[in-house]
């Protein structure tokens, strides 16, 4: 049975765990590895990690790194970064990984989703749209770190996703990543009328409120967060952090009520 997933973000740049505003300014926050074990022990739902540069500098993945990754990992992990043929990804789930997550290879290659899951299964394969506002209140996506316009909207890959057999789909905001503004649940809503796959959303959140206020509107969803993970305070301390069982028990309670409503 789905239910509402709270799933830590994790930008990977050279080896190093950093964060991002707006898809700018990386800051180096520690290292993924020892992340990955404090999230163990906090009993996290999923963990998804991204490699912000392997597409860009037309890097493939770096699989020792995501093997070191999910040897350590006791929750279901998700990478992305620098896949662009079904081979990668067969690789890396042989890593341990349980879903490989695919961009600006799909923009390039819409049969990449099918061949993809012909070999890894459907329940494998996440597409992500990285998402601009425009100044018309439309929605953009983009490629290459939010570098490069595609033309296409979020709500054209979500169809995409869906036709092609991909597993989930995955909204990540640039207008919001890094800046604790809370979900834009105006794009949720568009990207949610177009697909019935498990969607998870990404950018924005600075509480488990705007969790909360996400999961109000869409009870069956993943609510993923960089920041609010990462740091700690207005002064952005670095401090990994996820809430106790006690805290999101109640917070899930609450879309449970939701639900049965």
């Amino acid at each position: 049975m789905l239910r509402p997933r709270l799933i830590p973000c994790l930008l990977l740049r050279n080896g190093g765990l950093v964060k991002t505003r707006q898809f700018r300014d990386a800051t180096y926050v520690g290292d993924p590895i020892n992340a990955v074990r404090i999230f163990n022990e906090k009993e996290v739902d999923e963990l998804l990690t991204i490699d912000i540069d392997a597409t860009v500098r037309g890097q493939e993945p770096n699989y020792d790194l995501i093997s070191q990754l999910a040897a350590e990992c006791r929750m279901p992990l998700t990478y992305g970064g620098g896949v662009a043929t079904p081979e990668q990804v067969q690789r890396i789930i042989k890593l341990g990984v349980e879903k490989v997550a695919l961009s600006s290879a799909v923009i390039a290659n819409p049969a990449l989703i099918q061949d993809a899951a012909r070999i890894v299964g459907s329940q494998s394969i996440a597409v992500v749209a990285d998402v601009r506002r425009r100044a018309d209140g439309s929605f953009e996506a983009f490629t290459h770190s939010g570098t490069r316009a595609t033309g296409k909207s979020p709500e054209a890959i979500a169809r995409l996703a869906t036709e092609a057999g991909a597993g989930e789909f995955i909204v990540n905001d640039i207008d919001r990543d890094g800046m604790l503004a809370g979900y834009d649940l105006a794009l949720v809503a568009r990207c949610r009328a177009e697909t019935s796959l498990p969607m998870t959303i990404l950018g924005g959140a600075a509480s488990l409120d705007d969790m909360a206020g996400l999961f109000a509107q869409h009870p069956i969803i993943g609510a993923a967060a960089g920041s609010l993970f990462v740091f700690k305070g207005k002064y952005r301390a670095v401090l990994i952090n996820y809430p106790d069982r006690r805290r999101k028990e109640a917070l899930l309670s609450r879309h449970h009520e939701l639900v049965q409503s």
